[in-house]
C-alpha cells in the first residue's frame, strides 16, 4: 500500500489532507485575542506593513478587490473606504471563526454596504473568471497547502490589467538579524503565545511556518510560473516581511 502523500506543519510532516484542518484548529485557538497578540508580536509595526501594502496595491474608487486569509479584517476595512460605494470587496477566509469574528468588528466599525464575506480554500476559489481588479493575502499564504494551486486560482479571477498583492513574514537579508530574530521567533514568541493566549504551540507553529515560507526570489519566481508578469517584491523590517506584487496582463 503505497505511503499517504505528505505535507509540512510547521517542522512536522502531516498527511496533505490534514494540512488545512489543522491550520483552522490554529486559528480556532487564537482568535480571540488573534488582533492583541499581533500589536504585540510586532510592536504594532504590522500596521505600517498593512499599510504598505494597501499603497502598493494601487486600488481605487469603483473597483473589486478579494482579500484572501482576511482574518479580521483590516486590510477589507482599509480598502472598503478605498473603492467607495461603487465597489466591492469580498472578505474571504478558510477559517469560519476568524471570518465571523472579522464580519462582527467591521459591522461595529460601520463599514457595510460595500463588503461581502465568503468563506472559501484559496486553493479552489468559488468565483469566476475575470472578476476582481486586485487580490490580497495578507499573512496568509505560508499555510496553504498547494501553494501555486492558490496563485493559480488568483490568477484566473483577476481581471485582465488586475494584481494580486501578498504581504508575508519572509527571511531577513542579513545573517545578523535573521540570529536577532530566530532567538525571538523561538523563545519569546512561544511565550508571549502562553502568555497572552494560553497557546504556547500555537505560536511556536507560526515561527516554524515562516522558516518553511519560499524566501523572496523563490515566490517571485512561482508567481511568474503560474503566468504573473512584471513580478517584483519589497523588503520590509530588513525583509522579516516581503510585500510581492504581480500582474494579469
Amino acid at each position: 500500500m503505497p505511503e499517504p502523500e505528505t505535507t509540512h506543519f510547521g517542522y512536522r510532516r502531516v498527511p496533505v489532507e490534514e494540512k488545512a484542518r489543522q491550520v483552522r484548529a490554529v486559528f480556532d485557538s487564537v482568535v480571540e485575542r488573534y488582533d492583541l497578540m499581533n500589536d504585540l508580536m510586532s510592536l504594532g509595526v504590522h500596521r505600517l506593513w498593512k499599510r504598505a501594502a494597501i499603497e502598493l496595491s494601487g486600488v481605487r474608487r469603483g473597483q473589486r478587490v478579494l482579500d484572501l486569509a482576511a482574518g479580521t479584517g483590516d486590510l477589507s476595512e482599509r480598502f472598503a473606504g478605498l473603492v467607495g460605494p461603487d465597489g466591492m470587496v469580498v472578505a474571504s477566509d478558510i477559517n469560519a471563526t476568524m471570518l465571523e469574528r472579522g464580519r462582527s468588528r467591521l459591522a461595529d466599525a460601520g463599514v457595510v454596504g460595500n463588503l461581502q464575506f465568503v468563506q472559501a480554500n484559496a486553493e479552489c476559489l468559488p468565483f469566476a473568471d475575470n472578476q476582481f481588479d486586485c487580490i490580497s493575502i495578507g499573512f496568509g499564504l505560508r499555510n496553504v497547502t498547494h501553494k501555486e494551486r492558490a496563485l493559480a486560482a488568483m490568477l484566473g479571477t483577476l481581471k485582465p490589467g488586475g494584481r494580486v498583492i501578498i504581504l508575508e513574514f519572509s527571511h531577513p537579508r542579513s545573517a545578523p538579524l535573521q540570529k536577532l530574530y530566530d532567538l525571538y521567533s523561538f523563545t519569546l514568541l512561544p511565550a508571549l503565545g502562553k502568555l497572552v493566549t494560553q497557546d504556547e504551540d500555537s505560536y511556536r507553529y507560526l515561527a516554524e511556518s515562516i522558516r518553511m515560507h519560499p524566501d523572496q526570489d523563490s515566490l517571485k519566481a512561482m508567481l511568474e510560473q503560474v503566468g504573473f508578469e512584471r513580478c517584483d517584491y519589497f523588503n520590509l523590517s530588513g525583509g522579516i516581511v516581503a510585500i510581492h506584487r504581480g500582474f494579469k496582463l
